[in-house]
């Protein structure tokens, strides 16, 4: 008789190295979760190959949860192994199953299910074939790659039961629960905080920053790494009610109001007195406007700093990745006052001074120019000029008074979306 195992999430969420009486430990010490495998049914091997269709879609599986926050900490984890981790809820187990390719060649899956099994942590992983919706057409199952053989049924009569791929018989009863990795804060005073940002649709971990404002002053706290341990100093007047707002370019801007103090909401939880809270974010659609945060030009010039190459590249990737998306850039600048102007030269240093022509403009022109110099980039890089639009406004929508501690924010480029289909 084949039973589910408990999941080797486990074992990779505790280190790939971990001695085998460590083995079983658990990352779910913060939530109490108890995870125990009872009651499963006998599982009817059936060949695979008589079941198999060229209208479904395989998905290599590396753990499954009846839990989604359970789901969303082993994306975290693969994530940082480098795995393209995603999740999606299987309606027929009523689990949210996590997955590391998609693929319609099931050879393919199970190649790489093999794979995972004998060179990495995740010594379980199993394909599903199939949809996830609770009505989808065709056969749904899910495979073990080493025989080939799909499971029938599964009873569980424990509702928290957390299962993972098909595998031997287990025997042994579990270890006791070891003390889970703490996380690594950094030193220093002021709460422990960690911003998971991931996209609504497929829960992918997203690179990006956090904002935090002080509503009473509306002042800038500062700008925290999301997806890590950071800690959110103590500022002069008494901590009270802050904003949240996650900067991940091509994504909808969003905002997560609370108090740092007591932060409290059904989705934040306290993990090793971290506290979590998640932004699921959604990408950048028709009519969005996006400021792009972290594209920076040097003083007077329409040259980009070196610093600005990761989020422009971004915006490279979103355009070669949608053939049918079609934008306009929109620049700013702070104030109208005329000026010197430094332009990028025939060899097209987009990111340096050197090589740079001087010329006079107004406010407009340079903002224009900042602009067309990421235009520029895109159309070196292989994007079609006829894909992206210029608009530019000089000074006359400011985000900030000319004159304020941020009015360099004012300085900026804007990407609408004009088509995204």
């Amino acid at each position: 008789m084949l039973i589910l195992s408990l999941p080797s999430c486990w074992r990779a969420l505790n280190g790939a190295h971990a001695p085998a009486t460590m083995r079983l430990r658990t990352f779910f010490a913060g939530t109490g979760i108890v995870l125990i495998c009872l009651g499963m049914t006998p599982i009817h091997a059936v060949p695979v190959a008589q079941l198999h269709s060229k209208d479904t879609v395989n998905y290599v599986v590396i753990g499954a949860f009846s839990i989604k926050n359970n789901a969303v900490k082993l994306i975290r984890h693969a994530t940082a192994l480098k795995y393209t981790a995603k999740f999606d809820f299987n309606q027929g187990r009523s689990l949210y199953y996590v997955y590391v390719l998609q693929t319609s060649d099931r050879d393919a899956a199970i190649r790489e299910a093999l794979r995972l099994r004998g060179e990495s942590e995740f010594t379980d992983a199993w394909v599903f074939n199939g949809d996830f919706g609770i009505n989808a057409p065709g056969p749904v199952k899910d495979i073990d790659p080493v025989t080939e053989a799909k499971i029938e049924t599964v009873k569980m009569e424990d509702p928290v039961v957390s299962v993972a791929g098909p595998t031997t018989p287990v025997t042994e009863n579990p270890k006791p629960k070891e003390e889970e990795k703490p996380f690594e804060v950094p030193a220093g005073s002021g709460k422990p905080f960690m911003f998971q940002l991931f996209r609504g649709s497929d829960r992918v971990i997203l690179t990006g920053e956090v904002e935090v404002v002080d509503i009473e002053k509306s002042r800038k706290v500062g700008t925290y790494k999301g997806n890590e341990p950071v800690r959110i100093p103590l500022w002069k007047s008494k901590p009270g009610q802050v904003s949240l707002i996650p900067q991940v370019f091509g994504y909808r801007k969003m905002q997560r109001d609370v108090d740092y103090n007591n932060p409290t909401a059904e989705d934040i939880t306290l993990e090793q007195d971290v506290t979590v809270i998640p932004f699921e974010l959604v990408k950048l659609q028709k009519g969005d406007i996006s400021v792009m945060y972290n594209v920076y030009f040097y003083r007077d010039a329409a040259i980009m700093r070196p610093e600005s190459q990761y989020e422009v590249g971004e915006l490279y990737t979103m355009m070669a990745e949608n053939p049918k998306l079609k934008i306009r850039l929109h620049g700013h600048a702070n104030g109208n006052a005329s000026g010197r102007i430094i332009t990028i030269g025939t060899e097209k240093n987009f990111f340096s001074l050197d090589g740079s022509k001087d010329s006079f403009g107004s406010s407009k022109a340079l903002s224009e120019e900042r602009a067309l110099v990421v235009k520029e980039y895109l159309v070196t890089k292989g994007i079609d000029a006829n894909r992206v639009e210029v608009k530019a406004w000089g000074g006359k929508r400011p985000i900030f008074d000319k004159n304020s501690a941020r009015a360099q924010e004012n300085v900026r480029v804007e990407v609408e979306i004009l088509e995204d289909k």
